[in-house]
Formats: C-alpha cells, structure tokens, sequence
C-alpha cells in the first residue's frame, strides 16, 4: 500500500471504527483474497473481540495487504451495503490523487510567502493587509533542483534513489531496492552469498530413558520435519540427530564448531527437547538430553565462540530452541475465546517443562565468562519466556515451530531475522487458554536476510 492510501485510512479510521460492520466482510474479504482465514480469525481475536477492537485491528492489518488493498477493501465495503464508507474512501482517495489543485480553498492552511513566490507589489499587499490576500493573487511558481539549496534538501523526501520501507509494518522492508540494499551492503545486513549457506544442526530429542522421569514429546518428529525443510530452502546444509544424552548432544555441538566454515556465510542450531530454568550468567535456560542430564544454553551458544570457533568470528551464529524455560503455566488476561483449532478436541497441547535445577550436575555449568569474550553475532530464539512452559500439540507439533516455518515461508523472501521474529511472537502469543510468549537474546551487528 503506498504512503497516500495508508495516510488517507489513519484520516478516515475514526470513522471506519465508529462505522464498521466488520460481521459482513469476512466473506467477502476472503472472496477477494485480501486476508487468509488465519488472518480473519487473528482479527476476530483482537483486543476483547468486540466489533470496535475487530474493526480497529482490521485497518490497522489492511495497510499491509499491498498496493491493491484500498480499491479491493472499498469493493468489499460496495458488496456489503455499506455504501457511505465506501463513498467516503474512494472519494477521498480521488481528491488526494487529483493533487492540491483538488483542495478548496477553505482547506488550504496558512502559508508564510516569502518574496520568491510573489512579485513586489503583492508582497506589499500582504504586509499591509493579510486578511485580503486570496488565492487567486497567488503566482503559483514552480522550483527545480537547481533552485534549491541541495544542503536543506531533506534526502529521505527529494531524492528518488533512496529507498523506502513499505507495506511492512513490523520493520521489514517490502520495497526490493531496499532490500538489496541492505542484502549488497556487508555495513548494513550481514552478506549471506554462499551457497550453501551454512550448516544447520536440529537435535531432536523425543524418548526419554524411564530413569528421567520425562515423558514422549510426541509431536516433535512433526517439528523437525517441518524444519529440515525449511532451512533446506533457505540454503543451508542441513543435520538432524535424535534421541542424543546430554554428553552425545555437547560432542555434536563440539563436532559442528570444529568443521570448517570459512567458506560459509552463517550456522544454525536448533534444539527440541525438555527444559528447565538453570543458573546462569549470560542466556537462560537448559535443555535436557534422553538420559535426563541438562546442558545449559549458556554451555551450547560458548561452544560457537570465537575461541571455540575462529571460522565463525564475524559470521551470524542462529540458536533456536524449543523448549520450556520452567513450569509455569501462563493464564495471560481474561481469554473470551479461544482458537478454532485450539478448541478442537483432537487437540491436546502438552508442555515441554521439567523441574528447575539449582545444581543440575556437570552438563549444566556455565563456561567463564572469559570464554566469551563479545557476544557479537549470536542471536539466541526462546520458545517462551524464561521460567514457563513451551506448548506443543501431539499431532501438529509445537505452537512456537509451526508458527516459526509459517512466517519464514511468508516473510523471509522480504523480511529480516528480527522483524520475522516479531511476527512469530505475536502469533503465538494470541494462541490457546494458557498463553506463551516467544523471545530472544540479540546480539547481532546487523540485519540478517536470509536467503530464498
């Protein structure tokens, strides 16, 4: 959507929220492909599900529908009777597209005229007598680059190669100049050009020994499915081990920081497994292995240091971990309804909690603090938030996985890693009766795209 419509629906949206009849739309802003289903009901879910909130959070959504998203939604408002908006829209929309010549005279707001835009006598008139000053005394003029000092040029306004974000409201950048952009620039977004792109490890941890005392996660096969194919498109070369002790999973981590990467660009871990809270200094948290011994997240992300690591100095070290940071159960505010498919009673969501552990043993002791010596270029994804449960569904896998691989296969191609992050958590956090929250330890330099 460009900048004109967006700004003429934040003038109209008092109207449009006072007015709306949002019940009447679903269909046919399904018909007309504007929103997805999922979308709809993300929508219907807004605030306290009132019609206001649903309207609201439905103007709000559309500017980011793309550049057909006014015309189309003014069709559907035509379809649905609500024949006064739509006049209102599409007439307003016109009027800003004639240009100023458009605006009646009693629109136009003061304006201080200096002598480049009058000539002498009428400069005169104004001093003397402001009150009859009337446009059509007014000598429209004109002015060229040349005219203008270039140093009170504001670039981002008058020149034309500077790119701009559009339609994307969480901080990606729709607009491809943009972001090639920031993809070519090494100052701007870190340069993934290899291919492939790097390596991507996926432990996935699902049978636990009786002696653990932690159940199945059924489900997780789901997950780690969904992302060896994920991370295959994004170009990377991708490693998936299951069912690994906390000893088996360090040596593999160990094995992954000792390959070469200096001809690759990024590396990817992802864990899937049980968790509990942990001591730590730097990253919370700790994941189980099958036998029931935790390794701290801390010990996972020190092995990629720079000292653990030299071929990775530099490059994004990506850690994704789903798992639960405790055994809290999160409630979140009063819930009116929940998803459809959260009311499903072939749905049957379980957590990936375990006890915390104040001195869990040998796999669980955090590196020196020397060992990490900038903790530049690693950006760790949490599931939930430290101390609560990470929810996963038995037949669909985890809420956090299944969300993750659905915004990479809708934003990745124009997004980058934080802004696609963002949309993640706001998904889940808008699931289910207990609630959850993803988040993430930053210490990026740059943006990061992925390739796609």
């Amino acid at each position: 959507m460009d900048e004109a419509d967006r700004k003429l629906l934040r003038r109209c949206r008092v109207q449009l929220v006072g007015e709306l009849q949002v019940a009447d739309l679903w269909d046919a802003l399904l018909n007309r492909e504007l929103f997805t289903p999922d979308m709809i009901e993300d929508i219907q879910r807004a605030g306290s599900g009132s019609r206001r909130d649903q309207a609201r959070q439905l103007i709000i959504d559309l500017e980011t529908r793309g550049s057909q998203a006014l015309p189309l939604f003014i069709s559907c408002l035509e379809d649905t009777g609500q024949n006064s908006l739509a006049s209102l829209l599409r007439t307003s929309s016109q009027a800003a597209k004639r240009g100023p010549e458009a605006i009646k005279p009693r629109d136009l707001m003061p304006v201080v005229v200096g002598p480049v835009g009058l000539k002498a006598e009428e400069l005169r008139v104004v001093k003397q007598d402001p009150p009859k000053l009337t446009p059509s005394k007014l000598t429209p003029v004109v002015l060229g680059p040349e005219e203008l000092c270039p140093a009170k040029l504001r670039p981002e306004v008058l020149r034309p190669d500077m790119p701009r974000p559009v339609d994307v409201p969480s901080g990606g950048f729709g607009d491809v100049r943009a972001q090639e952009r920031f993809r070519g620039s090494a100052d701007l977004a870190y340069v993934l050009n290899a291919d492939p792109c790097g390596h991507c490890l996926i432990i996935n941890n699902v049978n636990f020994s009786p002696t653990s005392e932690l159940s199945t996660r059924s489900g997780s096969n789901v997950d780690c499915e969904k992302l060896q194919r994920r991370f295959h498109l994004l170009h990377f070369t991708v490693e998936a081990k299951c069912d690994l002790t906390a000893k088996q999973m360090i040596q593999a981590l160990v094995a992954l920081s000792r390959r070469d990467h200096g001809a690759l660009d990024c590396c990817v871990v992802v864990i899937l497994s049980h968790g509990c809270q942990a001591s730590h200094l730097q990253f919370p948290g700790a994941v189980y292995g099958t036998d029931g011994c935790p390794v701290s997240i801390e010990k996972i992300v020190n092995i990629f240091n720079g000292n653990g690591c030299p071929s990775l100095r530099g490059k994004p070290k990506l850690f994704f971990i789903q798992a639960c940071g405790g055994d809290q159960k999160d409630r979140g505010f009063e819930v009116v309804s929940a998803s459809p498919e959260d009311r499903d009673t072939g749905s049957n969501p379980e957590p990936d909690a375990a006890p915390f552990l104040d001195n869990p043993g040998n796999y669980d002791q955090p590196d020196a603090v020397s060992s990490l010596p900038t903790p530049s270029d690693i950006f760790v994804s949490y599931s939930t938030f430290p101390g609560f449960v990470s929810w996963r569904d038995r037949n669909r896998g985890s809420w956090y996985v299944e969300t993750l691989d659905g915004v990479f296969e809708q934003w990745a191609h124009s997004e980058d890693l934080q802004s696609l992050l963002l949309r993640v958590a706001h998904a889940v956090s808008e699931k289910g009766i207990y609630k959850q929250i993803p988040g993430c330890f930053n210490f990026l330099r740059k943006k990061l795209f992925f390739r796609t």
